[in-house]
């Protein structure tokens, strides 16, 4: 083991021992190298006549560019567009999109969180988490309605083996007794278990209420204090967008964390989705656990294993998107902005579930709750939900998505306010094709 690494591990052990215990072999081995990247930066502040470290093109004493692409960048100057970032993130961003967490979860006044480190989007944190923190073997405990990809992510690439718990209950919440028959299931001969929690979830646009989160952190607080860790990766891809009152407002990661040291919290967020910023690619892994002495010191080492790990798979998120959502953080306008597109988003929900309500649709089909995000789904009563979306398709230019046999997913994120009622319709339409 690199001499690195073990400095770092002492360190986390000294916050947590069950911290250090839940990271991966990966995770463990993983460090932030010193080689290339440190003598460049130590150049970097002290070379004051020349300066030959780093793989870049200067010219006249500024980032050497193409004229043609500059041209496309009116407000950015080359040295915040085309050289590295580092692997961390730019801190300016790191920094900002702290104090944005603060500012949207009120409930993390007085907590220590680790400062954020700068993925290329979510996908990409979540690959960095599963290198950092699973095994082969381990337990991913996830709902029935869940993002396909997860499957790709922790199972395909790392070996770990996924349960699932049914996200509903026959009153429509969430499934509580489900969710902790399935934890303590898991817990049976294992030292750790990992939860995804996902809200706005993907595919069905449900939030859980307040009293519902409440209870999930108190469910897994109680399982990490029989003795099993618990890592709680909380997916937060569509934060924000809550169109109803029940709905929580803040992460579920705010309810965590605190709660027990064998309890350790990972949040992942990002402007893709909350800043409709997709192609930019620009997400962030933050931890929250409860540490020993100076929190710091702790945070730093996960902080140094986290970029390393991205160092080791795409060396740095792109510096240009980074600059352009910072920028766009402290723009004037920002949440003006911001707030113009919730409510274009909570307007088409609303529309909706309006059209739903219809009593023609109920012996066709039912909505499964939503109250957030980008989907709604709906569960086919009389067809299956392949069929139904190739003859959408093929006949009438509509495009969803199935899920299983009887899902279809919805983006009313992409769907016009006033389109919805012919959409449904032309749904009920196809629906009685395939019926006849």
């Amino acid at each position: 083991m690199n001499p690195i690494a073990k400095d770092l591990n002492q360190i986390i052990r000294t916050g947590n021992e069950h911290v250090y215990e839940m990271l991966s072999e990966v995770g463990k081995n993983l460090f932030f190298p010193k080689g290339i990247l440190s003598q460049g930066a130590e150049a970097k502040e002290k070379a004051h006549r020349f300066n030959a470290t780093i793989g870049m093109a200067t010219e006249k004493g500024r980032t050497m560019h193409l004229p043609s692409v500059m041209a496309m960048l009116n407000a950015i100057q080359p040295e915040e567009a085309l050289t590295y970032a580092p692997s961390f993130g730019i801190m300016p961003l790191r920094q900002a999109w702290q104090d944005e967490l603060f500012r949207k979860n009120p409930s993390l006044k007085g907590k220590e969180i680790s400062l954020p480190i700068v993925s290329h989007a979510i996908t990409h944190g979540l690959s960095v988490v599963s290198d950092m923190w699973v095994d082969p073997g381990d337990t991913i405990i996830l709902p029935d309605k869940m993002w396909g990809n997860y499957n790709l992510i922790f199972a395909v690439r790392r070996g770990a083996q996924i349960v699932h718990y049914p996200l509903f209950d026959n009153r429509g919440g969430f499934n509580l007794e489900g969710f902790r028959t399935c934890v303590q299931k898991q817990t049976e001969g294992r030292e750790k278990i990992i939860v995804i929690l996902n809200f706005p979830n993907n595919p069905t646009g449900y939030t859980v209420t307040p009293q519902e989160a409440d209870e999930i952190a108190g469910i897994l607080k109680d399982v990490a204090r029989s003795g099993t860790n618990v890592l709680a990766i909380t997916d937060d891809a569509y934060f924000g967008l809550f169109y109803d009152e029940e709905a929580l407002k803040e992460s579920i990661f705010t309810r965590l964390i605190g709660n027990d040291p064998r309890l350790l919290a990972i949040k992942l967020d990002g402007a893709t989705k909350e800043n409709f910023a997709w192609g930019l690619r620009v997400g962030f892994i933050t931890y929250g656990a409860s540490l020993k002495g100076e929190s710091r010191p702790v945070y730093d080492s996960l902080e140094k294993k986290t970029a390393g790990a991205v160092r080791g798979s795409i060396s740095n998120a792109s510096h240009l998107s980074q600059e352009l959502i910072l920028k766009s953080l402290k723009a004037e306008t920002y949440l003006s902005e911001k707030e113009e597109k919730f409510l274009i988003m909570r307007g088409r929900a609303q529309e909706v579930k309006r059209v739903l309500a219809d009593p023609k649709y109920h012996e066709t089909w039912e909505a499964y709750p939503f109250n957030s995000g980008y989907f709604m789904c709906l569960r086919l009563k009389t067809v299956e939900a392949e069929p139904l979306r190739v003859h959408l398709l093929d006949k009438y230019g509509i495009g969803l998505i199935s899920l299983g046999e009887t899902d279809l997913r919805v983006a009313f994120s992409c769907l016009e306010k006033e389109d919805t009622q012919e959409l449904f319709d032309t749904l009920l339409k196809a629906v009685k094709d395939l019926e006849s």
